[in-house]
């Protein structure tokens, strides 16, 4: 049991992470020189490109660890 609660906050850390790395990135873009956008709907539109791709990052990132950790099953 403890082993899954380790697994489900590096989980948590790791969409975190990759989240607010899309932030940065999103933001530094400048979507709003390419797209004309009021205040509120254009900083949600930030947020919610920088979830999709913090979660798509992080759930790359830890299916690739989780693979390399299963070869492991290959020559075992």
């Amino acid at each position: 049991m403890k082993t899954i609660g380790i697994q489900a906050a590096i989980t948590l850390v790791t969409y975190f992470l990759f989240i607010a790395m899309a932030f940065w990135s999103v933001q530094e873009i400048h979507i709003e020189r390419y797209i004309p956008m009021r205040a509120l709907p254009g900083k949600l539109l930030i947020v919610l490109l920088s979830v999709a791709i913090g979660y798509g990052a992080g759930s790359f990132f830890l299916s690739f660890i989780d693979n390399i950790r299963n070869l492991i099953y290959l020559v075992k």
